[in-house]
């Protein structure tokens, strides 16, 4: 029998839980208290040679995400992450030492950003949202955030080698993203096993746009990947429905299928590919749990579209709830903010009523409130191209 973990009860016997492209914005804004940290940004960094590569598609996402974190992300171990040594062997001036901090693997920049144990990654046609189980962090050499940041950036890695106007996939019209995503559950657990085993599973879901070719008016299609209980939704703000949203899958209550160690579930047998027919100006929101255990379906659409109908008048920065309301990044900036905070402030009310308290109630658990979680949003428009 493999051991999963569960989330939120946290039980100690189970684990559950391009031609140019458009403008990009590297704001992010972060508050800074003891324990919660909240970020927010358009993208998250990609290398310098993507920036200048050909489009794959003539549709874009216009994106941004904003992220609340229960307690700061865990530093990423050697061999991701090298600090300096503290050897008294070194000289003492390390001017000559590289400034950049940021993880790598393989030499390759890790895509994405780590947020608590999530971890999302934001591109102009990929979007996705993983969630780690933070059970982990109980054990010896356990690291979710890792295993969800990972899964993540292999997952684009594949997709740019296979989405490039020179890769393999090129002369082909049809894309595989769960091929993609085995792929990197694959490399995954080789980039983890060695030169220490770091242990963790983690949710994934992730959105790729991309366009129906065989019809004469190139029309966008999205391929929604998903593995776990972590949310893609597609909305239609011009008629204000919900066109689409992932199915969650679960082995149990606060169990839900994951990638990583001890886990029966792989992404060539229970990941789940859809393929959508959507429109200039639809939403795709890619969300971990931390926004759908704390807000209701008509809760998350009615505060994206409200979003969308009040947006500011001007990028005059508003400070609530840590995090500027609107700060020139853009309106999917603002829905994704909005969309943060008004699960945060669920998930902070012990005595809100929750989609969350529901299920445990229905499982026979006394339970009351909010679930306080690790909450990332990440919210896209597409947009076309400008010929």
């Amino acid at each position: 029998m493999h051991p999963l973990l569960s989330r939120s009860l946290r039980s100690s016997i189970t684990l559950g839980r391009v031609a140019s492209l458009p403008p990009r914005s590297s704001k992010r804004w972060r508050s800074n208290p003891a324990v919660a940290v909240v970020t927010a940004g358009t993208q998250t960094p990609y290398p310098d040679r993507l920036l200048t590569a050909s489009p794959i598609s003539p549709f874009y996402f216009e994106t941004g995400y904003a992220l609340y974190a229960k307690r700061a992300s865990r530093p990423f171990p050697p061999p991701f992450f090298s600090p300096p040594s503290g050897s008294y062997s070194d000289p003492l001036s390390t001017h000559h030492r590289s400034r950049d901090r940021r993880p790598y693997v393989n030499g390759e920049l890790i895509r994405g950003i780590t947020n608590g144990d999530d971890a999302v990654l934001v591109s102009d046609n990929f979007i996705g949202a993983n969630d780690g189980v933070g059970a982990w962090a109980t054990r010896p050499n356990g690291h979710a955030g890792l295993w969800s940041r990972l899964i993540l950036h292999f997952w684009a890695l594949e997709r740019e080698k296979h989405l490039s106007p020179t890769g393999p996939a090129s002369s082909r019209s049809e894309p595989d993203p769960i091929e993609y995503l085995q792929q990197a559950y694959e490399e995954t657990v080789k980039a983890t096993a060695t030169p220490t085993s770091w242990q963790g599973t983690t949710t994934t879901c992730a959105a790729l746009l991309l366009h129906d070719s065989s019809k004469s008016i190139p029309k966008p299609l999205v391929y929604v990947t998903n593995l776990g209980d972590s949310r893609v939704m597609i909305l239609r703000p011009k008629s204000e429905e919900t066109i689409f949203k992932t199915t969650e899958q679960w082995h149990w209550f606060d169990c839900p299928r994951q990638l990583g160690t001890n886990s029966p579930d792989r992404p060539d047998t229970n990941a789940v590919l859809d393929k959508v027919e959507i429109e200039e100006g639809d939403v795709v929101l890619a969300m971990t749990d931390g926004v759908t255990d704390n807000l209701w379906d008509h809760e998350i659409t009615k505060s994206v579209f409200d979003s969308l109908n009040n947006k500011p008048e001007d990028s005059k920065a508003t400070l609530t709830h840590d995090l500027p309301d609107f700060v020139g990044g853009g309106i999917m900036l603002y829905v994704a903010n909005q969309l943060m905070k008004a699960a945060r402030i669920i998930a902070e009310d012990p005595f809100a009523e929750s989609p969350f308290m529901e299920r445990a109630v229905e499982e026979g658990l006394a339970l009351e409130g909010g679930k306080l979680d690790d909450i990332s949003v990440v919210a896209a428009m597409c947009k076309k191209r400008e010929s």
